[in-house]
């Protein structure tokens, strides 16, 4: 008897992620995926997995860092997505960051030629046909209105959405780098990265207030009126919203100018510095790092050239906006991350209310085998919270406190990070002592993730294997 297969839709990080997870477990897959057909407004290409925002898939430190873990806990568990982001590795300081377009084609082919996936390029309007009995839908912050309305029409919850801002790409050879310099923040090699991979653009006081007050006041694109109530996710603000919560609060983040020594100038302390970190492979396209913006575009143009350095950049791409929607999943999903409405219905990455590519295809990896182990009729134990993939899921489907007032709205996105793990005893030093100061919160770090580590090994120890390659 033919085993029937698991449906899903949309093919970007939890989507590609998924489809390799259930398909490595033995059940076959089909991956509808709307583009070409019907393109959104952020994406370039029909490529699977496409990175729409940054290349950066943030820290690869896995011993302190919660990012970090989850790699390489995606690592241990086959991620399809980790391997080719591995493989396609740029220089970026202490980051993993991938060439754009080899990673995206990498991940394209290896699910076009797996023999139980099947890439249909469709567009699924409305609820998935009832004889699909086992769907994901991964359609991320771009999901067609057809389908939302749907999902909103079922759930009985209002959705939530906000936008997620693009960041500018700069031509590699147009950077004046008589006043740009390479470094990474303390000089952190990063895995592929030799301590001297971002582009430093530096400020002084004067610069840096002129500019602050140029992106208060530049032209920026309007909202209609339905989305003016849009909430932003902090991790992703439009470097203008962030210079309007007050004058030093892009001093204090993307423009920080800790851990960087002005290469020219070396005894001169720059007040801000501009980062640009290399986008693609061949190191000649550099992103401004954390300069997602909704200016429009020639207002983008003439301040970004007012970046000591950027005179007279050419840019490739300049930034731009796209709407997000993600579901008030602890409300609406259960443990299985199932809409509680309709069961056959399952939902991975953005939608479910994580934040982050990595994130993204960490649910598409706990989606694929929560669906495969229900098609092959096994157990399903989802890892613990003490790990990055258990933290996640309590998070999204039970780990969120409504506010007091009982605000629907309450629930927001939410990256990886220790404060969504149960507590951990920090141990004590060699010396029999308890760590302070730093050393405590470095002590701290390395007991989260060690203990995450042993306690997804223990996981994986349990459940089916599954190969990257």
């Amino acid at each position: 008897m033919t085993m029937k297969p698991i449906h899903i839709i949309g093919g970007g990080l939890a989507g590609s992620e998924a489809a390799w997870q259930a398909a490595q477990a033995g059940v076959p897959v089909i991956l509808h995926e709307m583009r070409p057909g019907r393109m959104t407004d952020a994406h370039k290409s029909e490529g699977l997995a496409e990175l729409v925002c940054s290349n950066s898939f943030r820290s690869d430190d896995a011993a302190s860092n919660a990012v970090g873990l989850l790699h390489e806990e995606m690592r241990r568990a086959g991620s399809l997505i980790m391997r080719m982001g591995d493989k396609h590795k740029v220089p970026a300081g202490g980051a993993l960051a991938v060439d754009r377009e080899g990673f995206s084609a990498a991940v394209t082919q290896a699910l076009a030629q797996h023999p139980l996936i099947t890439i249909m390029r469709d567009e699924v309007v409305g609820l998935p046909p009832e004889d699909w009995d086992n769907v994901i839908i991964a359609t991320g912050p771009l999901t067609s209105p057809a389908l939302a309305a749907a999902i909103q029409d079922l759930t009985g919850d209002a959705g939530l959405a906000f936008f997620d801002a693009i960041a500018p790409i700069v031509h590699r050879d147009t950077i004046d780098m008589n006043v740009a310099w390479y470094q990474s923040r303390y000089d952190k090699p990063g895995p592929g990265g030799t301590g001297k991979d971002y582009i430093n653009c530096p400020m002084t006081r004067e610069q840096y207030e002129d500019y602050i007050r140029s992106l208060i006041d530049g032209d920026k694109t309007d909202f209609k009126e339905w989305e003016k109530s849009t909430p932003y996710f902090d991790g992703c603000l439009p470097i203008e919203v962030m210079a309007e919560r007050g004058p030093e609060t892009l001093r204090h983040g993307p423009m920080k100018p800790r851990g960087l020594t002005n290469a020219h100038q070396p005894d001169k302390k720059p007040y801000a510095v501009v980062q640009l970190r290399q986008d693609n492979k061949l190191g000649t396209l550099y992103n401004i790092v954390g300069f997602q913006t909704k200016l429009k575009h020639g207002d983008q143009l003439r301040i970004f050239k007012t970046i000591p350095g950027l005179e007279t950049a050419e840019f490739a791409r300049l930034g731009g906006l796209h709407r997000n929607t993600f579901l008030n999943s602890p409300k609406v999903l259960d443990e299985r991350l199932r809409l509680k409405a309709c069961s056959r219905l399952r939902f991975a990455g953005q939608i479910t209310g994580v934040e982050g590519y990595v994130e993204s295809a960490a649910m598409g990896l706990m989606a694929g085998r929560m669906a495969a182990a229900e098609r092959l009729q096994t157990d399903f134990v989802a890892p613990p919270p003490t790990t990055a993939h258990g933290a996640l899921i309590n998070h999204i489907t039970g780990g969120h406190i409504e506010t007091t007032d009982n605000n629907a709205g309450s629930f927001q996105p939410m990256n990886v990070n220790f404060g969504l793990f149960p507590p951990v005893e920090v141990p004590k030093g060699a010396d029999g002592k308890k760590p302070r100061g730093k050393d405590k919160q470095v002590a701290r770090k390395h007991a989260y993730t060690s203990r995450a580590l042993r306690d997804f090994d223990q996981w994986l120890g349990h459940t089916p294997a599954i190969a990257a390659e």
